[in-house]
């Protein structure tokens, strides 16, 4: 262990940086705008663009994710699940987290701005901003419907997948965002309902802490309808065929089950199983519309 300074470590490991970065998150995040991207254009003709435009979305949303880290750090201080992050640790100082999201939200920008286009760099400001500011700094703290309008951030990445191609906002890309906007909410708050003690303690809004674990079951499954509907939108309006109907159908009826098995029961292990079995769908979902398109 290196010697520290008013609790600071003097030798800084790239790993806590990396940390910062959320990576599972963003891989997720670049997943899917890459989606987007596919789908708007044939790989072949595209792939300079896609190149940059993944760098780019991918720099941005590193870069939200670190200010959260430091906008949260007094919270995550106090929850069993991020109290190891590196601000709370004192692996990194604040003014070192904030000049690494600044120099690679300043390096996403120039990247989308030169190698891309405007649009897309202006729509990945805006999500940048919507997560990193407007949902950290006010939404979270302030209504317990927190997820489910913050959401439109974590949503936009195939739209911006979309536009880096196109240089256009395509309705179809718009159902892309519909369902991962709509999926948020089960999505989070399965991992709330399990983590609601922690919350409570940060003193954070989260709909089970102020409604009750109950009251927020019951919204995971209508949530869960909802977006096994608006999962079959692709489908319906000609977007795509028949192997990502089934494939939608069986990922939404296998979702729905852990919701209403997490309906029926109080076990914090059946939420976990809930959470992670969103992140599978999502995966899952995009990946039948990539192997659709091509088969």
């Amino acid at each position: 262990m290196e010697q520290s300074i008013n609790g600071l470590n003097t030798k800084v490991d790239w790993r806590s940086y990396y940390q910062l970065c959320k990576p599972k998150v963003v891989m997720l995040i670049v997943f899917t705008a890459i989606v987007g991207m596919i789908l708007a254009s044939p790989l072949v003709e595209a792939w300079p663009r896609m190149l940059f435009a993944t760098m780019g979305i991918g720099l941005a949303a590193s870069s939200a994710a670190a200010i959260n880290h430091y906008l949260d750090q007094q919270y995550d201080a106090k929850m069993a699940r991020t109290e190891g992050r590196p601000l709370p640790q004192g692996e990194l100082s604040g003014s070192q987290v904030l000049v690494f999201a600044f120099s690679i939200g300043i390096l996403s920008m120039i990247i989308l701005l030169q190698w891309v286009n405007s649009l897309t760099a202006l729509l990945t400001f805006l999500s940048l901003i919507g997560y990193a500011v407007v949902y950290t700094v006010y939404l979270k703290h302030a209504t317990p419907q927190n997820i489910a309008i913050g959401g439109a951030a974590g949503a936009a990445p195939p739209v911006l997948g979309w536009c880096a191609v196109t240089n256009s906002i395509d309705p179809h890309a718009l159902l892309l965002f519909l369902i991962i906007f709509i999926w948020t909410p089960p999505h989070f708050w399965a991992l709330a309902v399990a983590r609601r003690d922690e919350y409570a303690k940060a003193d954070i809004p989260m709909l089970p802490v102020t409604h009750g674990a109950d009251f927020t079951r019951l919204h995971i499954v209508f949530y869960t309808v909802l977006l096994l509907l608006v999962s079959l939108l692709p489908y319906l309006t000609g977007m795509s065929g028949l192997l990502y109907l089934v494939a939608a159908v069986v990922l939404g009826l296998g979702f729905l089950y852990y919701a209403v098995l997490l309906m029926k029961t109080s076990d914090d292990a059946v939420a976990m199983k809930t959470f992670h079995y969103s992140i599978s769908y999502l995966m899952l979902l995009f990946s039948a519309l990539l192997l659709d398109h091509y088969l």
